[in-house]
């Protein structure tokens, strides 16, 4: 996930000038990349669907985001991103908890769903895990852990550093 994991979201994220890295982010994902695990983000940007952003203003952000990560030593392997929102565009299979961006990143860097970890702020986010397998850590962004992290068995974590210590076994 980005939002509320990576970045601090102010809701509809529009401007590169408004990307601020939550503390330990860089490190954490830095951490990550030294233990080679790629690192892929996942992001629903319904934004787009709704014309509260363009797609240049998204990527200006990506960029942006990844100039920043870049700063700490540490950088993101791929990112794929949703631009739908149900409502306005009709259901698809990338927004998440849909399957369709997961598999791509697999597809694209070889990488194991099964083995791979799923992390963000909200459930859509670590949902994932369930159906394709591998381990979901929920960040408490909003505050404790719903029931519906707790029943799935998903890990919990205070913030993006805390989930690579976990993911690292440190």
């Amino acid at each position: 996930d980005r939002d509320n994991t990576i970045v601090r979201d102010p809701g509809f994220l529009r401007g590169p000038d408004l990307v601020e890295l939550l503390p330990g982010a860089g490190d954490a994902i830095r951490k990550l990349n030294e233990a080679g695990i790629p690192v892929v983000v996942i992001t629903n940007q319904s934004g787009i669907a709704r014309g509260l952003i363009t797609r240049e203003q998204y990527h200006a952000v990506t960029s942006r985001m990844q100039g920043l990560l870049a700063d700490a030593g540490a950088c993101i392997d791929a990112i794929h991103y949703c631009p739908h929102l149900p409502e306005l565009t009709g259901d698809c299979e990338c927004r998440k908890p849909g399957p369709l961006l997961y598999r791509t990143a697999a597809r694209d860097l070889g990488l194991d769903l099964e083995r791979s970890w799923y992390v963000g702020d909200r459930v859509t986010d670590v949902l994932p895990a369930s159906t394709l397998g591998g381990t979901g850590i929920l960040l408490a962004t909003h505050g404790p852990a719903d029931d519906d992290a707790i029943r799935n068995g998903f890990l919990l974590a205070e913030t993006l550093l805390e989930a690579s210590a976990i993911i690292l076994g440190r």
